[in-house]
């Protein structure tokens, strides 16, 4: 029912700081080559392959930058853009040329920054164990609806599950660091909450909004008029079960053919705009306690009850601070780890190679 943007757990999941930056994994090619050709053109075939893969191979381990004496290689580079160009697509953007050139430049500094962060984290001596490595995998692999996802995942990501695990230690030791460094020195006051409440007084609007609970009997689009009918029948008949006074939450827990079941049919608050037209009409319309009629959307056919309704107006202070403190907190840790990256450039021997 409600209206959700489609996200990529993987890819928010897999980084602390910058994405991950990994080698790119080069699949072989298959090729297969008539038995009748001549001893002469096959000789000539492979050492045309030979060139070719060593030319391949050769452009993989192009230096692009070096930090320290660490290199940077142009598969680390490549990885990475095409990581950031498939969430692209998945929001439907196609960059320009001048705007990937821009974006590669932001990769290769962030890669800089990261390998930056990374030896300031081994000359410190953080270390991460193996069980903290192994809790971080294993709290991914439960976002995932069963290992063959999550490996499948692994495997469309050029990765392996070991592979991940090296990852996910640099990138813990780097977190650890900059939490030493630079996250746990940041405090925020009571006043700066409280002057950014004050000051943006439009964030803090909250709009109406409803607690429903509903109960569905689905209809598939492509129905036939038979079938809608029987749902139609199904659902009335559920309507005069609630009118008689059996409970709501029971009923749609027993009948109700929407994932909400499980906890009586509730939606939890929504707002205006997050849940289909005529679903949300009937919703806005009713009181707390208020049943709707059968309501009729492309799921199928619903009964509404409304538990809850909060008017528009402004979210008091005290519920909000809290997640104020928080923001002011990241934005000034954000600003500090900018100041102390840019440090540790300003000591360190960066050399770029990228034209």
């Amino acid at each position: 029912m409600r209206q959700r943007t489609a996200t990529w757990i993987f890819l928010a999941t897999l980084s602390f700081v910058w994405a991950v930056s990994t080698p790119l994994v080069l699949a072989k090619e298959k090729s297969s080559q008539k038995e009748s050709v001549s001893k002469e053109k096959s000789a000539g075939d492979k050492e045309s392959k030979k060139e070719a893969t060593a030319e391949a191979k050769e452009g993989k381990k192009e230096v692009v930058a070096s930090v320290n004496g660490t290199p940077i290689y142009m598969a680390d580079l490549d990885t990475e853009m095409n990581r950031y160009e498939k969430q692209m697509s998945m929001t439907g953007q196609a960059p320009d040329a001048a705007k990937l050139a821009e974006m590669r430049k932001k990769v290769l500094d962030s890669l800089i920054s990261r390998e930056l962060l990374k030896q300031q984290s081994q000359k410190l001596g953080i270390k991460v164990s193996d069980e903290e490595v192994a809790a971080q995998v294993d709290a991914l692999k439960k976002r995932f609806p069963s290992e063959a996802e999550f490996t499948s995942t692994l495997k469309k990501m050029n990765l392996t599950e070991d592979k991940l695990k090296q990852q996910f230690s640099q990138d813990m030791a780097i977190k650890k660091m900059i939490d030493e460094q630079v996250a746990n020195k940041v405090t925020i006051t009571p006043e700066e909450t409280k002057a950014f409440y004050d000051g943006n007084p439009d964030l803090f609007k909250a709009p109406e909004m409803v607690r429903a609970s509903h109960i569905l009997i689905k209809v598939d689009p492509k129905a036939s008029p038979e079938d809608k009918a029987k749902a139609k029948e199904k659902i009335v008949a559920i309507q005069e079960r609630i009118k008689k006074g059996e409970d709501f939450a029971a009923v749609a827990k027993e009948v109700s053919e929407c994932p909400s079941s499980a906890n009586g049919g509730d939606l939890d608050f929504f707002q205006r705009g997050q849940m289909v037209g005529p679903f949300e009409d009937a919703a806005f319309k009713l009181k707390p306690g208020e049943y709707s009629d059968v309501v009729e959307t492309q799921f199928g056919f619903h009964l509404i009850k409304v538990t809850d309704k909060k008017e528009a107006g402004v979210t008091p202070y005290d519920d909000i601070k809290a997640k104020i403190e928080q923001h002011l907190k990241q934005d000034k840790v954000n600003k500090e780890l900018t100041a102390y990256v840019d440090q540790l450039k300003s000591q360190a021997k960066v050399e770029i190679f990228l034209k």
